[in-house]
């Protein structure tokens, strides 16, 4: 049996977005939320994570090509959220609340998509120097996936 190996791949990317949920009131938006709610929103520079992990081919000696891996994360994340505002620009988020929680599902999935399957290990995601997510890709159904492609994301093609 091959040796298993996580390989990461750090990148950065900035967005605006504001948390509220629609179906709360806005008392109840703003006792959840505080200053996050502020009805213009706000931004962050976020630093994404995304770690696969795998069996280090014999021939190639890698789990995942790098070049793949930069490849991958530009056309199914950076492209679709950097310097966009997540609520009014991504569909995704008109359903949920862009916390940084729904943004690393949103990540996962749209990585999943493209990546050979079984692939990727987590995502993290920190959105301060002292708030970070760690998802790993529970709790997630097939509809889940379909329902994440909108007309709203880019086509996405793969290099292997």
């Amino acid at each position: 049996m091959p040796p298993i190996a996580c390989v990461s791949r750090t990148e950065h990317f900035s967005a605006a977005h504001r948390l509220n949920n629609s179906l709360l009131s806005a008392e109840e938006n703003q006792q959840i939320f505080g200053k996050c709610n502020h009805a213009h929103g706000h931004g962050h520079n976020y630093i994404l994570e995304t770690i696969v992990r795998g069996p280090v081919d014999a021939r190639t000696g890698m789990v995942a090509n790098i070049s793949d891996l930069k490849h991958w994360i530009q056309a199914a994340v950076l492209d679709v959220v950097d310097h966009r505002n997540l609520d009014a620009d991504i569909e995704y988020f008109r359903e949920h609340p862009s916390t940084t929680e729904n943004l690393a599902v949103f990540i996962w999935i749209r990585l999943a998509r493209v990546m050979p399957p079984g692939i990727l290990y987590q995502v993290i995601i920190s959105e301060t120097a002292k708030n970070k997510v760690i998802y790993s890709g529970e709790g997630l159904t097939d509809s889940d996936y379909d329902e994440s492609i909108h007309a709203s994301q880019k086509n996405i093609s793969v290099m292997l």
